[in-house]
């Protein structure tokens, strides 16, 4: 029945970020430069335990629902699966000296803030690198795509701090 339980807490998950985003958070544009992707916290919070397969498929469903919302012909896909493939090699790279314990989860409390920031820095950013060259197409305009990259990071990684700080658990859950 916890299988059950955690497929079922996922979906829920998956419904609430996509909900989020794009019925409030997708509104917010900081000076016509940066966005907020607040859809990448499902991506970016999801078990450390979680099989690749699995990340891959969950970030290609919610890039792909971004697309259909935003019709962006597969730019959010695109650059969501590049996040969830590149997320174990990520986790992989921070592993603590003992390695990560079952019940450990990507949680700022948890990890650590040093931990937290280089996680969420790497790939968020890496995320919006792909997206916003995807978008562009071409390296005619780097200098405003850069810009547009590095203020969105900062944007969703502030919102996605907020969203750890606010609604995850302080302490780790013993079982």
């Amino acid at each position: 029945m916890s299988g059950l339980r955690f497929i079922f807490l996922q979906v829920l998950r998956f419904v609430l970020y996509a909900g989020v985003h794009v019925l409030l958070i997708s509104r917010l544009v900081l000076f016509d430069l940066g966005w907020c992707f607040f859809y990448l916290g499902f991506l970016l919070f999801l078990p450390i335990t979680t099989p690749i397969v699995v990340q891959l498929l969950l970030s290609f469903a919610m890039g792909l629902t971004m697309d259909i919302f935003y019709d962006t012909g597969g730019l959010h896909a695109a650059a969501a699966v590049l996040l969830g493939f590149l997320r174990p090699w990520v986790l992989r790279l921070l592993t603590p000296r003992d390695g990560y314990d079952s019940a450990d989860a990507v949680n700022v409390h948890q990890m650590g803030w040093q931990w937290f920031g280089v996680y969420m820095t790497l790939l968020v950013v890496l995320h919006h690198a792909a997206f916003f060259l995807l978008e562009l197409g071409s390296f005619r305009h780097f200098g405003t795509t850069l810009g547009k990259m590095l203020v969105s990071a900062l944007f969703t990684s502030l919102a996605l701090l907020i969203v750890q700080l606010l609604f995850f658990p302080v302490r780790r859950g013993r079982s």
